[in-house]
């Protein structure tokens, strides 16, 4: 995966130029109606001057924009807009990708376990077997890369399909550590009932492994949410009615 490149380290000139000011340009101020066209504005823009560049270090630094100046200068630009729309669908891959970055340890575990729960989410993700840190890391720049270099509505559906695959992983996951269903040693028959009670859990253990499942299981719902709006904004964008 490329480098991250330093904000203060020389880079060679890049045709667009996208930097905090050049977001900052397009904020309208505290006016809804104002950030609303703003984002839309900036959103279109962005991706316009982004697909348009043939350089690969533009499409480079769009993709790395959150590991040098943070989520949260894409957030202030894009997370109050709809779902179903160019900036909302920018926002979530943008804050998706930016959660694989902190977490791909995490997301890794989930990914395995959930694989083999939706064999055609897998397939359409694209992440190679087994799925490594890296090769999480790797694959969401690839689709990331991918709205900007090949088809926008491809990259969309690639990490709905993503969300996808960790969400199952994160359902199995819950299931695993659920009372009643977790053991932290491989099944095996009891001969006694001093064997069982050493076996249990304490009542502290299972409070803390329900609220872990409870957590998980909403999570869960909340990126399959995610892909369902994903999708969606895939399909309106093909017909050319996203944000129309």
């Amino acid at each position: 995966m490329p480098h991250s490149p330093c904000p203060n380290s020389p880079r060679p000139h890049r045709p667009v130029k996208f930097t905090p000011d050049k977001f900052t340009h397009y904020i309208g101020g505290d006016d809804p109606a104002a950030l609303h066209e703003a984002a839309y504005r900036s959103a279109h823009a962005i991706l316009h001057r982004g697909r348009a560049a043939d350089d690969p270090l533009v499409t480079e630094r769009l993709v790395e924009f959150t590991d040098v100046f943070g989520i949260d200068t894409v957030a202030e630009m894009w997370s109050h807009s709809p779902a179903i729309s160019l900036p909302g669908a920018l926002w979530r891959i943008y804050a998706l990708r930016d959660t694989v970055q902190k977490n791909a340890q995490q997301i890794s575990v989930y990914y395995e376990r959930g694989m083999n729960t939706d064999w055609a989410a897998r397939v359409v993700s694209g992440v190679a077997a087994p799925p490594t840190e890296l090769e999480i890391i790797t694959t969401t720049d690839e689709i990331l890369t991918g709205a900007y270099t090949g088809e926008f509505d491809i990259a969309l559906e690639r990490f709905a399909a993503f969300c996808r695959v960790v969400a199952a992983g994160e359902e199995s996951t819950a299931y695993l550590i659920e009372p009643g269903t977790y053991s932290s040693e491989p099944q095996r028959e009891l001969n006694n009932d001093a064997d069982s009670r050493r076996s249990t859990p304490s009542a502290e253990v299972q409070a803390e492994a329900s609220t872990r499942a409870s957590s998980l299981r909403e999570h869960s719902r909340k990126l399959k949410g995610t892909a369902v709006e994903l999708e969606t904004a895939a399909a309106k964008w093909r017909a050319g009615t996203l944000d129309s």
